[in-house]
């Protein structure tokens, strides 16, 4: 059936037969050859029988075509002899444990900064609570955040189920904790954190051990002051002079106008003034104050209760905390009896603590006392 389809598409159109043409004038026509000679007609195909005797007598070419076995790994395909696409039936593995990009996601940008010259390029300290950090990072402003909250309005403490409560009157909505050394480590951490607090503003290494009795001054589930307290044997007495120096010197400074703008027509540049908390181990504050020396006269008088520092939060501030804070000490300290003004010893004060005895004794001439590491 497939040889006769072959054979009806070669099959020629059906023509007349014509003699052959000769050149009478060419005297060497019979020497040439022609296609076909006088007694051998080109071969014309009147019916079917007659081509199929032809085909007959050529050879027969056979093709076979022979379909290669399936590979499951690869799939070859070849278009006029060249290879144009390779590819894997068996599907991608992708590794979950490499990261995945995500197209549709946001691009993030980084804050760059210039550095022109800035004092405080890299760390910017905070004029209150002191805390260094770097401006822009989110991880530093959020640390900055906590800790000057902490300074200014006190470290959170929602109170402990056995505290050692003294009552005063004039407490207002707060409450004052005692804190001894025999206390549970909870207390005595607590402890730890507001005296690291205390040391930015009056200097590390020398406020507290373990023979202190702490009160803390308890405000909004917030430490807003506290006191460390020793007992001592003597005291020394300040001259009374030397204390109206101090706090007339404290009063001019008040009253000097702000240095720390600069004018320039109309424009005005605002200088930041960084505090200080002084050494401990400066011969200005062993001598006194870090605004001078204090006097006080030679002879020694008994004393029972030291005041080895007392602190209150910026934000508690003119609320009347420390003298509280004084008041529970004096009722407090020694069991059985309630200290005298006389009784108590400030160790070198600072300019406010200078201003706060005066102001807690009504004089200028009170007890003060040189303290120990011990």
């Amino acid at each position: 059936m497939m040889q006769a389809k072959i054979s009806s598409f070669f099959k020629p159109s059906s023509a007349p037969k014509s003699p052959p043409i000769f050149d009478d004038d060419d005297d060497d026509a019979d020497d040439e050859t022609t296609p076909f000679s006088v007694m051998e007609e080109p071969p014309i195909f009147g019916d079917d029988n007659e081509t199929a005797s032809f085909w007959e007598k050529e050879p027969k070419v056979v093709i076979t075509y022979k379909r290669r076995a399936p590979n499951p790994d690869w799939e070859k395909s070849e278009t006029d002899g060249g290879l144009i696409a390779e590819t894997m039936k068996k599907p991608i593995v992708v590794d979950s444990s490499l990261p995945r990009r995500t197209l549709n996601k946001k691009r993030s940008y980084a804050q760059f900064h210039l550095e022109l010259g800035q004092s405080d390029f890299l760390l910017h300290s905070c004029s209150t609570c002191g805390l260094k950090y770097s401006p822009g990072d989110e991880g530093d402003e959020q640390v900055h955040k906590a800790f000057h909250k902490n300074y200014t309005h006190g470290i959170q403490l929602k109170g402990w189920r056995n505290e050692r409560i003294i009552r005063i009157p004039s407490a207002g909505g707060g409450r004052i904790i005692l804190v001894l050394d025999g206390d549970p480590p909870a207390q005595k951490n607590k402890v730890h954190e507001v005296v690291k607090m205390m040391e930015i503003e009056l200097g590390g290494g020398w406020i507290f051990h373990k023979n202190c009795k702490v009160y803390l001054f308890i405000s909004s589930q917030r430490v807003a002051g506290c006191l460390v307290a020793e007992p001592i044997k003597k005291a020394y007495k300040i001259l009374s002079s030397s204390a109206d120096e101090r706090s007339n010197d404290t009063s001019s400074k008040e009253a000097r106008p702000n240095s720390n703008t600069l004018q320039f027509g109309t424009v005005s540049f605002q200088r930041e003034v960084i505090k200080r908390a002084p050494s401990v181990n400066s011969c200005e504050v062993l001598d006194g104050t870090p605004n001078g020396p204090v006097v006080c006269e030679n002879e020694a008088v008994p004393a029972i209760c030291g005041i080895r520092a007392i602190w209150v939060t910026p934000s508690n501030r003119r609320k009347h905390i420390a003298s509280q804070l004084l008041d529970a000490v004096r009722k407090s300290f020694c069991m059985g009896f309630v200290l005298k003004s006389s009784q108590l010893a400030f160790s070198q004060p600072t300019s406010a603590g200078m201003a706060l005895a005066s102001n807690y004794f009504g004089s200028g001439s009170f007890l003060v006392y040189k303290t120990n590491k011990s």
